[in-house]
């Protein structure tokens, strides 16, 4: 009787970064043809907070084409997109447990969080309010409170967990800094869906707000859920100075691009605004970004700096 051993596997040096250099870029590409806003604000940060900001991004885009159109285009019933979802986050957490996944964005995402320092305990949310999109067609107030936690808090928090992991103390821990994360990324989202009103309605079949609907939408409640975004940015705005230096001029950029679709949103007719879509032009993008680099990042709504009389 002979008795084997087992032999270490001769594994050709170099291999590992190279597929996770791929993966990356991989990312970036999802978040350059997802969202201009985004990737001109991604485009301020360092380049190792840089890649993690854009390989959350891509996981949760793609994530989103799962429940909001592509799959269905694709021939893909709820069901099946439930399982294609399960999946997903079968293969996000086990990317995260070993280090590696053949789905190019979701190792990103998965070195990101080994990087970086989180787990299932933001990916769980995220991946349940996802599968609210496959159930729900209207929200009560608890229902829209977990989905807006789910899909925009917990993200707002792993970007947060990008920026400080290197900081050197323990900013992720403090209640101002995690409350401004989450604020950022419930404003962002409660914009997109006052953007989306037509679209989430008539194509989806989708009414996000709690106890609104767009055939009775008018100016008293337009102007209830744009207060209602714009506390949300009043109470982030005030937590971007303790974001690492690398950092803060990324996160007022994009804070100063959600504050000017609110405002352009607050000066759209209610009757108009669940028709069209609000935009803000590149040329105005622009003048954002330079005010930003130049230390003049306007933090407050219009309306707030009319009454100050100032400029933020």
């Amino acid at each position: 009787m002979t008795t084997s051993t087992t032999r270490p596997v001769s594994v050709q040096p170099g291999r590992l970064p190279l597929y996770d250099a791929t993966a990356e870029a991989a990312s970036s590409v999802v978040i350059d043809r997802y969202s201009t806003s985004f990737g001109l604000a991604s485009r301020l940060l360092s380049k190792d907070s840089r890649e993690h900001i854009r390989n959350v991004y891509a996981l949760v885009r793609v994530a989103d084409e799962v429940v909001d159109g592509p799959a269905t285009e694709a021939g893909l019933g709820p069901e099946l997109a439930r399982t294609v979802l399960d999946e997903l986050e079968a293969d996000t957490e086990r990317a995260i447990a070993l280090g590696f996944s053949v789905n190019p964005v979701v190792h990103a995402f998965a070195r990101t969080a080994r990087v970086t320092g989180f787990g299932p305990e933001l990916t769980k949310p995220f991946f349940a309010s996802m599968r609210m999109d496959l159930d729900r067609t209207e929200h009560d107030d608890a229902s829209f409170a977990a989905y807006v936690d789910g899909s925009a808090e917990v993200v707002g928090l792993m970007c947060l967990r990008a920026f400080v992991y290197r900081a050197g103390r323990p900013t992720f821990d403090q209640a101002e800094l995690v409350g401004g994360a989450r604020a950022l990324g419930a404003a962002f989202q409660k914009v997109n869906f006052l953007r989306d009103l037509h679209a989430d309605f008539e194509v989806l079949g989708r009414s996000y707000f709690p106890g609104v609907d767009i055939r009775t939408f008018d100016e008293a409640t337009k102007d209830r859920l744009v207060a209602d975004v714009q506390a949300d940015l009043d109470h982030a705005a005030r937590t971007i100075r303790l974001l690492p230096a690398d950092a803060r001029n990324a996160v007022a950029l994009a804070h100063a691009l959600f504050q000017e679709l609110n405002d352009r949103i607050a000066a759209t007719p209610a009757s108009q605004l669940v028709t069209t879509r609000v935009r803000v032009p590149n040329p105005v993008k622009a003048r954002l970004a330079a005010q930003v680099l130049a230390g003049r990042a306007p933090v407050r709504s219009r309306a707030t700096r009319r009454r100050t009389g100032g400029t933020a």
